[in-house]
């Protein structure tokens, strides 16, 4: 039996739908329009994490309005998606850092 999502629940089910892949597409287009490593690893953390933040919404109120009860499982994944995608983007932003120290001092020996 296939079940129907009524229409009260399905409007913001997609509205946030709609909302997620906009904020994923453009996190993905700042990936590609900025130049530096620096300015590239900001878009996409911030867009994509509200994208699939936005999409997991979703999943959150048709799941739940389908089941007719709370479905929160997906509240640990976005638990896990806002923690890991900052710390992912600071841990490459200090290795760029620290590489790019490493070659100036490098240059500055050679210069030498």
């Amino acid at each position: 039996m296939i079940e129907t999502l009524p229409l009260w629940a399905s409007i913001p089910a997609s509205i946030l739908l709609v909302l997620g892949g906009l904020l994923a597409l453009t996190g993905s287009a700042g990936l590609l329009r900025f130049r530096t490593f620096y300015a590239r690893i900001h878009a996409p953390t911030l867009g994509n994490t509200m994208g699939c933040g936005c999409v997991l919404a979703a999943s959150i109120l048709v799941f739940s309005v389908l089941s007719a009860r709370p479905v929160f499982h997906e509240v640990i994944i976005t638990l896990l998606l806002v923690v890991s995608s900052p710390v992912t983007a600071m841990l490459l932003m200090r290795a760029a850092v620290y590489r790019n120290r490493l070659t100036k001092a490098d240059a500055d020996l050679d210069a030498r």
